[in-house]
C-alpha cells in the first residue's frame, strides 16, 4: 500500500503530516515512535518549504500478514532541489498492525477540519509528555532509591571503618598485652636465674663480684656496691653520691637525676655532684636490722622502665639476703674453725714414738667442726691416740666434739682399753645427744709392750706400714657408730708392733670421694704411705705428713675437713 502527497504550501505540509500520523497510528506504530516520526517529518518539511518548489512525500507499507510491517516514508526533493544535489529524506518504522489497518489518513480541505486535525495531532505529544512525566517520576524514584542506597553504603562504610578501627585497636591492645606479658616473663626469668646465681655462693665477696656481671649491660651501664664495714660508714658522703648516703640513712631507694624518675617506691633527689649528667638509682641492701650497704646503678639508656626498676629493687633485696647469709655463714665458720683449732691438742713427746698431726678445714660449705684428733698419756705409761668425726658440721658439731674429747680423757684416767673407752663414749653420746652420732678409732701404745691395741666404731680403718714397707689395712670387725640406738660392746684388737712401724689414723675427708666411694682412697693412702722409707719417717715425720697430703687431696673438692695422725715407732731399719 502506497500513499503520495505533493507538498508545495504549508497547508500541503500540514495535511501530509496529519495524514501520515493518522496512518502510523492506524498501523500500530508505537506512540513514541510515531511522535518522533511526525516531529522529524515536520522539521524536514519546514526546510523543504523554505527552499521552495514542489516536494513529494511517499509512504509505503510493506509486509505480509504473518510478519510485522514496515512503514517506509520518503521525501523526494523538487526538480530544482534535485538539480542542486538535494538528497532524499527517508525513514522506516515498524508497523505491528499493518494487516488490519483501515484508516486512509485523508484530511478534508475544510480549514476547520484541518485546524481540528492539527489540534488532535497534539494528542500523541501529550501521550509522550505523559510517558516522559512517568519516566521523570521513575527517575526521581530511582534517584531517591540510589540516594538511600548511597546513604546506606556510606553508613556501611562508616560501620566497616569503625569495625576496622576497633579491630586494629584490639590487635594493638593484644600486641601490647603480649609484649607486656613477654617482658614480665623475661624479668621473672632473669630474677629467678640471678637469684640462683647469688645464692649459689656462701662467700659474700664473690656475691658482690657477681652482681655487675648479672646486671651489665642489659639492666645497667655501671654497678657499684657499697658495703658497710662499720656503723659510721653509712653516714659518710665521700666518695659516694649523696643519694646513696640518703638511701643508707633512710633505708629507702633514691633516684638522683635532673628530671623526675617516676619510679614506684623511689624518692627523687637532685643530680649527683660527682656525675651530674648521669642518672643514678641508689637502692639500700636491706636486712631485718639495718641496711648492709647500698647498690648504685646507672641506666643502660637515658632512664629506666618503671617495671625494670621494680625488678632491680627486688633483686637488690634478694642479693642483700644472700650477702647477709654468707656473712653469717662466714662468721659461724670462723668461730667453729677457731674453736676447732683451739681444741686440737699439742701432741705430747713420747720416748720411742713420734707423732705428727694435720688438720685442714673444709674450703666449701660450713663443714668444719666435726673432725678431731687427740693424744695423751695414761697413768700406767701408755699413750692413747684417737681420731674421730662427729656427724653434722658447724658450731654444734664443734661443741659436741669438745665434749667427746673431754669425756674420753676423763674415762681414760681409769686405764680402760680402747674398746672399753669407745663403749663408754657410745653410751655417753646416746644419753647426751640421741640424735647425734660419731665415729672414732682409738689406738694405745705402751713402751713396755711390743703390741698395738686398737678399736674402731664406724670409722675408716687404720693403715699400718710395717718396717719393710708393706702396708696393711686394719679392717678387723669394728663396732657400730657411736650414739646409735643400739646396745654394743666394742671389742679390742691387737697387732704386733715392730720398731719402724707407722700407723696412720685419718678421717673420711682424706680418702672419700663422691664419685668413687672410700675404698679407692684407702688404697691410695696405703700406696702413698708405703712409698716412704723408714729413714724418712724416723728423721722427719712432720715433713713426711706434709708430703703425704698433696697427692691424696689433688682430686678433692675439700667439702669436708680432713684429719691425719701419724704414729711412728722409732728405731726401724731402712728398707
Amino acid at each position: 500500500m502506497m500513499r503520495t502527497w505533493q507538498i508545495t504550501t504549508v497547508t500541503d505540509a500540514a495535511r501530509a503530516r496529519i495524514s501520515l500520523a493518522r496512518l502510523a497510528a492506524a498501523y500500530g506504530v508505537p506512540t513514541v515512535e510515531r511522535t518522533r516520526l511526525a516531529a522529524d517529518l515536520s522539521a524536514h518539511l519546514r526546510q523543504c518549504l523554505t527552499k521552495g518548489g514542489t516536494w513529494r512525500l511517499t509512504m509505503d507499507l510493506a509486509g505480509s500478514p504473518d510478519e510485522e510491517g514496515l512503514l517506509h516514508v520518503v521525501v523526494t526533493p523538487s526538480p530544482e532541489a534535485c538539480a542542486a544535489g538535494e538528497p532524499l529524506w527517508e525513514v522506516t518504522v515498524p508497523c505491528p498492525e499493518s494487516a488490519e489497518a483501515t484508516e486512509d489518513g485523508t484530511v478534508p480541505d475544510d480549514p476547520a477540519a484541518l485546524s481540528e486535525a492539527l489540534l488532535g495531532a497534539d494528542e500523541d505529544t501529550a501521550v509522550v509528555l505523559d510517558k516522559l512525566t512517568e519516566q521523570e517520576d521513575l527517575v526521581l524514584f530511582h534517584r531517591e532509591e540510589l540516594h538511600q542506597t548511597n546513604q546506606g553504603v556510606l553508613a556501611l562504610h562508616a560501620e566497616l571503618d569503625a569495625a576496622g578501627r576497633a579491630q586494629r585497636e584490639a590487635f594493638a591492645a593484644e600486641r601490647s598485652a603480649r609484649n607486656e606479658a613477654e617482658s614480665a616473663r623475661r624479668r621473672l626469668t632473669f630474677l629467678a636465674d640471678a637469684s640462683a646465681v647469688l645464692t649459689a655462693s656462701l662467700n659474700h665477696e664473690e656475691i658482690v663480684r657477681r652482681l655487675p656481671d648479672l646486671l651489665v649491660p642489659e639492666y645497667a651501664r655501671s654497678v657499684d656496691v657499697w658495703l658497710f664495714d662499720h656503723e659510721e660508714d653509712k653516714h659518710r658522703s665521700a666518695p659516694h653520691p649523696a643519694a646513696a648516703v640518703v638511701a643508707a640513712r633512710t633505708g629507702r631507694p633514691q633516684y638522683a637525676a635532673d628530671h623526675p624518675g617516676n619510679l614506684p617506691g623511689v624518692e627523687d633527689q637532685p643530680p649527683s655532684a660527682l656525675d651530674p649528667g648521669r642518672p643514678l638509682l641508689c637502692v639500700p641492701l636491706p636486712t631485718r636490722r639495718a641496711p648492709l650497704g647500698v647498690l648504685t646503678l646507672s641506666p643502660p639508656a637515658e632512664r629506666w622502665d618503671p617495671d625494670d626498676a621494680v625488678m632491680l629493687i627486688e633483686l637488690t633485696r634478694r642479693a642483700s639476703i644472700a650477702i647477709d647469709n654468707a656473712r653469717r655463714f662466714e662468721h659461724n665458720r670462723d668461730i667453729a674453725e677457731t674453736l676447732q683449732r683451739a681444741l686440737l691438742t699439742d701432741l705430747p713427746a713420747t720416748p720411742g714414738l713420734s707423732l705428727a698431726a694435720r688438720y685442714l678445714p673444709a674450703t666449701h660449705g660450713l663443714n668444719i667442726g666435726g673432725d678431731w684428733y687427740d693424744a695423751f698419756p695414761q697413768r700406767d705409761g701408755g699413750l692413747i691416740t684417737v681420731i674421730g668425726d662427729v656427724t653434722g658440721h658447724g658450731l654444734h658439731a664443734a661443741v659436741m666434739m669438745s665434749q667427746l674429747r673431754t669425756a674420753l680423757r676423763a674415762y681414760a684416767v681409769d686405764g680402760d682399753s680402747p674398746g672399753r673407752l669407745l663403749t663408754r663414749l657410745h653410751r655417753f653420746l646416746h644419753h647426751l645427744q640421741p640424735d647425734l652420732y660419731a665415729t672414732a678409732v682409738i689406738a694405745r701404745f705402751h713402751p713396755d709392750e711390743p703390741t698395738l691395741t686398737w678399736a674402731a666404731a664406724g670409722h675408716p680403718p687404720p693403715v699400718l706400714r710395717l718396717p719393710d714397707g708393706t702396708v696393711r689395712t686394719l679392717d678387723a670387725k669394728p663396732g657400730a657408730m657411736l650414739g646409735i640406738p643400739l646396745t654394743q660392746e666394742i671389742a679390742d684388737h691387737t697387732e704386733d708392733l715392730e720398731p719402724g712401724s707407722t700407723l696412720a689414723l685419718y678421717t673420711d675427708g682424706l680418702v672419700e670421694r663422691r664419685a668413687q666411694g672410700i675404698d679407692p682412697g684407702i688404697e691410695r693412702l696405703a700406696t702413698a704411705l708405703g712409698g716412704f722409707r723408714s729413714a724418712e719417717l724416723d728423721a722427719d715425720l712432720e715433713g713426711s705428713a706434709d708430703r703425704l697430703l698433696p697427692p691424696l687431696l689433688s682430686d678433692s673438692e675439700r667439702d669436708d675437713d680432713v684429719c691425719l695422725l701419724l704414729c711412728h715407732v722409732q728405731g726401724g731399719l731402712d728398707s
